[in-house]
């Protein structure tokens, strides 16, 4: 059986950069995709909205970090991530999200994890939306991705 391969939302990324309990589902998902543990996709649009979102004023005050930081995570993030150069085909339910549905169509079976109310309730056809906690409960546990 070939290991989950996830897609890892905006949302997720900068709640784990925040979050002050490093138990949380979405510390121990940020923390396995920074240490390869956790098999993911990455591509030009994600990792653009990752460094635009983390790097918004309000959110910098939260998780502290400076410009430098954030480059660093998401450098590391990039050399642990599978990246690919995803297309949209057919439109996420915000059209602000169809490089999400894009990434998971260039690759069958790949699951979105997300906290996004509206992503979770409308899935696309052949993919999975998962909130944090079920990720962690279903493939983070006991340190593995599958």
């Amino acid at each position: 059986m070939n290991p989950a391969v996830f897609v890892v939302d905006t949302n997720v990324v900068a709640a784990g950069l925040i979050t002050g309990l490093n138990r949380s589902p979405v510390a121990q998902i940020l923390d396995a995709m920074l240490s390869g543990m956790l098999i993911f996709l990455l591509s030009p649009a994600l990792l653009d909205e990752y460094r635009n979102v983390l790097l918004r004023p309000k959110l910098s005050r939260l998780h502290g970090l400076d410009e430098q930081e954030i480059d660093r995570i998401l450098e590391e993030l990039t050399a642990n991530a599978i990246w690919r150069e995803a297309r949209a085909t057919v439109a996420a339910p915000d059209r602000g999200d169809d490089h999400l549905w894009a990434l998971l169509a260039a690759h069958a079976d790949s699951i979105l994890v997300t906290g996004d109310r509206l992503l979770l309730a409308h899935p696309p056809d052949r993919s999975s939306v998962i909130s944090p906690k079920i990720c962690v409960d279903r493939f983070l546990m006991e340190g593995r991705t599958q």
